[in-house]
């Protein structure tokens, strides 16, 4: 399985990205629960967002993300996105994006970095005036 994140940038605070996450493995994307994490510098890896296999609805967040940044599916595309909105200085860091087949991570804990098995390279956001 690979992933592939991209569309990160530097913003200004307040603006919007969209990241998003491509999928290439041995079936397709909607099989794969997907999570971004995010590490800011001088900081541990975090928790910032996560979608069920099979499902466009059972989405999870950081709580100081809620509200502001969206998962959504790209079915057509085997990607999935993440789109964030007002964005603030605190939000600088790195994204990866993680999938696992099925609901293993979710069952072993969609927040903890080692439930996820498969792991992209990073994509920056900076968010600066």
């Amino acid at each position: 399985v690979q992933l592939q994140a991209s569309g990160g940038g530097l913003v200004q605070p307040g603006a919007s990205l969209r990241l998003s996450c491509a999928v290439s493995g041995r079936t397709y994307s909607i099989y794969y629960a997907v999570a971004w994490f995010r590490q800011a510098p001088g900081k541990e890896h975090e928790f910032v967002a996560a979608i069920a296999s099979r499902s466009d609805t059972n989405i999870r967040y950081l709580d100081s993300v809620e509200g502001r940044f969206a998962v959504s599916r790209d079915n057509s595309n085997n990607a999935v996105h993440l789109q964030m909105n007002m964005l603030t200085p605190e939000d600088t860091a790195v994204y990866y994006c993680a999938a696992d087949l099925g609901s293993g991570a979710w069952t072993r804990g969609y927040a903890s970095r080692g439930s996820w098995r498969y792991w992209g390279r990073g994509t920056l956001v900076t968010v600066s005036s």
